[in-house]
C-alpha cells in the first residue's frame, strides 16, 4: 500500500484531473468528460446557455460557469413521497 501513495505517476495523474476541474474555459472533449454527456447534448446545451466562445471553426472553448449557471435551472425539486 505504501508504493500505491507514492506512485508519482499517479500523483501526477491526479493534479492534472483536479486541474481540469478547475479551470474555466473548457473544450468541447473535456466538458464531455467532465459533465458525462454526448457531444451533441452538451453542445446544444452550451449554445442555449450562451456558454460558447467561438474563435473559429476548430477552436471552440466553453466557458464553465454560464454553463454550470443554466444546468441549474434544470434541476427537479426534492420528493418527500419517496421512500429510501
Amino acid at each position: 500500500m505504501e508504493e500505491q501513495y507514492y506512485d508519482i505517476e499517479r500523483r501526477t495523474a491526479i493534479k492534472e484531473e483536479a486541474r481540469l476541474f478547475r479551470r474555466k474555459f473548457l473544450t468541447y472533449e473535456q466538458a464531455e468528460m467532465i459533465y458525462s454527456i454526448s457531444h451533441r447534448k452538451l453542445r446544444d446545451l452550451a449554445e442555449a446557455a450562451g456558454a460558447v466562445y467561438r474563435f473559429n471553426d476548430v477552436n471552440v472553448l466553453i466557458n464553465r460557469e454560464i454553463l454550470d449557471d443554466y444546468i441549474e435551472q434544470f434541476r427537479q425539486p426534492a420528493r418527500s413521497d419517496v421512500k429510501i
